[in-house]
């Protein structure tokens, strides 16, 4: 069976309307040509679906039942054409973006709302992750745009944009690393120390700079989150080192942060996709506000 969609729009018409007439009128055919529609579809179907006479035309018992039904799917595949037009009007779809948590909570729900102000019907899948699963996640294409931290070298993925975050070390009030000159490696080395784990890319910049520099750091505990270093931080289990951009460091009124001045001390961000794949329209809009908010938020990198 092969339904012809103007065929099962004419049926709708002419049972909505109970006239061949205004039907006619409505799809701008001709009565002849929306009699020859009506009579294909019930070939089609191998049942009579009206009932006309001179005077008047209605729905038999099989039409009246099909009618809903069909009227359903029109309903729908008129919705996927004004669905289709808008994505191709760029008016309307998803971004799918990838990002590190202090990334995730602090420039992008600004830029996010800049860009639904002016395009209020996109939406946002936003996965606030360590860069190790940025990465991941952008390789196999479950999103679209990942904010990583790091040197990106990976052939499969390409870098939009680039830049550079100081890292801080975060102390309580009155701790003793608040009253040195300049913050450095010989004076971290001294106190004990809650890093971020061994996969977060704030992690990687701290040992690198440690083992070029041929030193161990003191190693009190270990986290995931940075809420959970600021909060043994807080305890009192020891000094902690995040990303100047993190708002967590401001999350605790009674404790302190201040840049590393040391130059090893800067966590490359980087803004990435799929190498070689053709972003959504959408995700090559958003990144009109994603790159210069990039910008102000960090030091742009060569």
């Amino acid at each position: 069976m092969d339904l012809n969609l103007r065929h099962v729009r004419a049926f709708v018409s002419v049972a909505h309307l109970r006239s061949f007439t205004r039907a006619a009128s409505l799809l701008n055919l001709s009565q002849p040509a929306l009699t020859v529609q009506i009579r294909r579809l019930e070939e089609a179907l191998a049942v009579r679906l009206l009932d006309r006479n001179s005077r008047s035309v209605a729905p038999t018992r099989v039409g009246r039942e099909l009618l809903p039904v069909f009227q359903r799917v029109l309903r729908e595949l008129d919705s996927v054409v004004v669905d289709t037009r808008d994505l191709a009007a760029r008016r309307h779809g998803t971004v799918r973006i990838a990002a590190l948590p202090s990334v995730a909570a602090g420039l992008l729900p600004d830029a996010i709302a800049s860009f639904r102000a002016a395009h209020p019907r996109m939406s946002f899948v936003v996965k606030d992750v360590i860069a190790e699963r940025v990465l991941a996640l952008v390789r196999r294409e479950e999103v679209d745009l990942g904010v990583t931290g790091g040197e990106v070298r990976d052939p499969d993925l390409t870098v939009l944009a680039r830049a550079a975050d100081t890292l801080h070390v975060v102390y309580p009030e009155g701790h003793p690393i608040g009253a040195v000159a300049t913050v450095t490696l010989e004076a971290l080395a001294e106190h004990p120390l809650v890093l971020m784990d061994a996969e977060t890319s704030v992690r990687a910049v701290v040992d690198a700079a440690f083992v070029a520099a041929g030193r161990l750091p003191v190693t009190a505990c270990e986290a995931t989150y940075m809420m959970t270093a600021v909060g043994m931080v807080r305890a009192g289990l020891g000094l902690t080192i995040l990303p100047g951009s993190a708002r967590e460091i401001r999350a605790e009124p009674d404790l302190r942060s201040r840049p590393i001045s040391e130059a090893s001390f800067s966590r490359p961000v980087c803004l990435i996709a799929k190498a070689g794949r053709t972003l959504p329209a959408a995700a090559e809009d958003f990144l009109g506000e994603l790159v210069p908010a990039l910008e102000a938020e960090f030091a742009t990198g060569a």
